[in-house]
Parts: C-alpha cells; structure tokens; sequence
C-alpha cells in the first residue's frame, strides 16, 4: 500500500521517532476512514476533499491545533506521493494551516533566575548537585528528561559541550559556558564519586546511588523557586522557555536557538520571538513616560 511506502519513508529516510510515525499512521488512516464513510474512498482526492475533511474534524469540535497537526499528516502523505509520481497534483499545496491560538510559554526574567540558580547551598553534597542540575538545564536549554538522562560520556567539558540523544533519538551537540563548566567539574570531583556505584554511566545522581528521575529534579525546581521567593508557578520546562527568551532578547538569531534546543521545525521556535515582543512592549509600557 502506498501508506506503508509512506511509513517506511519517514521512518528511514526522515529518521522520525516511532510515536511521530504512528500518529502520522493514525491520521492517515482516520482520513481514510472518512473517505469510505462518505462514499469517496474511489474517487481521487482533490482540495475540495481535504478541506471538507477539516470542516468535519470541525464540526466535531476538534481544536485548530489538532486539525493542524492532521493536515500537516496529510499534507507531507500527499507530497511524498506526488514527488514519487503515484499522483498527478498534490491536493494539500494550497490549503492554509488552521491557525491555532497559541498560548505564550511562561518564562522568569534574568532576575528571578540569578536568584534560582544563587538559592542552593554549595556547602552541602545535595545543593551543590541541585546547584549543577539547575545551572547545566538553563546553560544548555534541556528538556528535563535529558537532563535527567545526561551520561559521563556524553560531556566534553574541555571543549565545552554537551553532545546527547535528545527527542527523537537525534543527536545534539549544545554548547554550556564557564558557568556551567565549572559547576558540573566541582560536583564530579566533589560529590558524584560518593555516590556513584562501580561503572554508573548517569551524570546526575541521588544522595542513594541512583540516577535521578524526572519526578525528582521537578521536586527539587519547585524547592529552590520557593524559596527564591518567585511566584510564578515554576517546572523545569520553564528553564528551558526562559533559555530560549533570553537569548533572542540578547540578539541571538532564531536558527542558532533551534539547533540547541533541538526542534526539528523553525515554526516550534518562533512562539519565543513573540515571548521577547511581549517582553520588550512591557518594558516600554513601564519604562517609557508615557507608556
């Protein structure tokens, strides 16, 4: 079948993960389903098809962001068929994107997170590892589950770097600076070899001698926002958004900040630029005299 053509394509040829695979299976095969169900399942799919497939998903009171997500299923499905000859015209090529209400991603200012990363005690094994945790996280944009999954192998604190499997099984190299290279050196000289079992390959280690869990370092961010006295409410993914904001106010480019935090689609990145606009007529609105 050519959806199997398909599937094995992204799969081998994009390198997709297997959830992203499977929901791209599972789009297809919904819209297949609505083919049958509406007595077009032999006719050739034209735009008139696609878009009054979208109307349905609609009517059905599926979210613009899911409706999005299953044209773009559609959308690359069709392509590939159409580049590959096996249809004449691609019917997804001039159908806009339901345009979905994006809800801005909380970030903490510069401030609030001087004060996250100063609230842990380097006098202690434990806030020097929360120390070291909070500061690689933010230095390098990490989601909490490869923070978490950080390996001895994986730095190259000579050269500065991080290079990991990150979402998607795809490798990322991202730089840290001295901050977080002088924390990450102090605490494996310091404190992992008293908990590190015989040939323990984790970066990041409890007080227990097992690596640390996601559940954990939340418990620990939560911790450490208290008592910086920041009020917003507080994960680790927000260190991640607050690395991306940051550095676009700072004048970093957009591409630059994709390869680091590792999205495979430019258009994931850009809700940051519109974190900074925010941020920027905020800072008008108190700053200027008539703001």
């Amino acid at each position: 079948m050519l959806t199997d053509l398909y599937l094995a394509y992204v799969k081998v040829e994009r390198g997709l993960s297997p959830k992203s695979v499977e929901a791209y299976s599972r789009d297809i095969a919904s819209f297949a389903d609505h083919l049958e169900a509406t007595g077009q399942a032999d006719k050739p799919v034209t735009r008139d098809t696609v878009t009054g497939y979208l109307v349905e998903l609609s009517r059905r009171g599926i979210a613009r962001r899911s409706q999005a997500r299953v044209l773009s299923s559609l959308r690359g499905f069709f392509r590939y068929l159409h580049t590959e000859k096996h249809i004449p015209d691609d019917p997804t090529d001039d159908i806009d994107s339901p345009k979905a209400h994006r809800i801005l991603p909380v970030v903490i200012s510069v401030d609030e997170m001087e004060r996250l990363l100063s609230t842990p005690d380097l006098d202690t094994p434990i806030g020097m590892r929360d120390a070291t945790m909070l500061h690689t996280m933010y230095a390098a944009g990490l989601r909490v589950s490869e923070l978490v999954s950080l390996k001895l192998s994986d730095l190259d604190l000579e050269a500065g770097f991080l290079a990991f499997m990150g979402k998607g099984d795809r490798r990322r190299v991202v730089p840290i600076g001295e901050w977080a290279i002088a924390m990450i050196a102090s605490y494996m000289d310091n404190v992992r070899p008293r908990w590190s079992r015989p040939e323990e390959p984790a970066l990041f280690l409890t007080s227990r001698k097992a690596p640390m869990t996601r559940q954990a370092f939340w418990l620990i961010v939560k911790k450490y926002a208290a008592a910086a006295g920041i009020t917003k409410r507080i994960s680790p993914h927000k260190l991640r958004h607050s690395f991306a904001s940051h550095l676009l106010e700072r004048g970093a480019d957009l591409r630059s900040v994709q390869a680091m935090l590792g999205h495979v689609d430019i258009s994931t990145t850009q809700i940051y630029t519109h974190v900074s606009a925010a941020r920027i007529a905020e800072v008008h609105r108190k700053r200027h005299p008539r703001g």
